[in-house]
């Protein structure tokens, strides 16, 4: 718990998006299906990996733990944003606001190493096919994921608790439809240098190396496929990586696009346009890249609908 002495604000107002009160309906029958649609497309990759034994290998576990990532990301903010569209209600207790950013990092930096170790998959399927099965065998996937988890959760919480030590004066409004970080410490009274120095090296660590990583495994899978005299060779290759570096471009471009790019729009609408791009677009596209891009994926689900229904007498 936080000291008393620490902040005046036992809440905080999210002001959400953008948008006119008579929209407000609208948006929010198109963000539910969106929602729900995120959650029962990932739920259903889940459960066709889990079903079937031909899904059980190492690019499947990790599109496993990606999409129940992609789950719990989208489930951190959406609901919330939907209760308050509902039923106009803004405010959001302090605890609530600092758990909400807490696995909104949390789910953010466990995207980034999850994708990363995806990329190293798909490099050494297709760099070493041979020594494919030594590489990555079961206990490194475990341990990259279990890494990833660690890291994820290290991050989140070295951002969590020195936010607690700041204080917050009268102003508890939040400009956006969660909690973001960047936004709470433009609301507090303390001192936050220390904060945006421990942004700018948990930045580096979880999203420029991440993305330097997958950056050089499509280099070298780039190198790979060129020298491949076949074009059936090229298409095949090109087949076991499409899908993920479909998803790592739109996950990535709307990170670069908001930071590397100008806008006309406001700095707040822009963030907040970018937000619902990766926290509401992102993970609803996910299972459609995978499912559509993917001919294990398409037959495993072909495969569970032809399944007979056996009843019981």
């Amino acid at each position: 718990m936080r000291p008393k002495n620490q902040s005046s604000v036992s809440e905080f107002l999210l002001l959400g998006l953008p948008i006119r009160p008579e929209q407000q309906g609208m948006f929010f029958t198109l963000f539910l299906g969106m929602y729900l649609t995120t959650v029962l497309g990932n739920l259903l990759i889940i459960l066709l990996i889990r079903l079937d034994s031909r899904l059980h290998t190492p690019m499947y576990f990790f599109l496993s733990h990606l999409a129940l990532t992609d789950v719990s990301f989208s489930s951190v903010t959406v609901p919330k944003m939907l209760i308050n569209m509902h039923f106009q209600d803004q405010s959001i207790p302090y605890t609530g606001c600092v758990t909400q950013m807490y696995f909104f990092i949390f789910f953010t930096d466990l995207d980034n190493f999850l994708l990363t170790s995806m990329a190293y998959d798909r490099y050494v399927a297709i760099c070493h096919p041979l020594h494919y099965t030594t590489i990555m065998r079961e206990g490194v996937c475990i341990l990259l994921v279990a890494v990833s988890w660690i890291l994820s959760c290290a991050s989140a919480l070295s951002h969590t608790l020195l936010l607690a030590q700041l204080s917050f004066c009268a102003d508890n409004a939040i400009p956006h439809f969660f909690c973001d970080l960047g936004v709470l410490l433009k609301l507090s009274c303390s001192d936050t240098s220390l904060n945006e120095l421990v942004i700018f090296t948990a930045g580096v660590a979880v999203i420029t190396i991440p993305l330097i990583c997958i950056l050089i495994s499509y280099g070298h899978i780039g190198a790979t496929i060129l020298k491949v005299p076949s074009t059936r060779g090229i298409c095949k290759a090109l087949s076991t990586c499409g899908s993920h570096l479909s998803v790592v471009s739109l996950y990535y471009g709307t990170i670069i696009g908001l930071y590397f790019f100008p806008s006309s729009s406001s700095s707040s609408d822009k963030n907040i346009i970018a937000s619902v791009m990766y926290t509401v677009v992102t993970p609803l596209l996910n299972p459609f890249i995978y499912s559509l891009r993917n001919r294990d994926m398409k037959g495993s689900l072909e495969k569970l609908l032809n399944r007979p229904i056996v009843l019981c007498q």
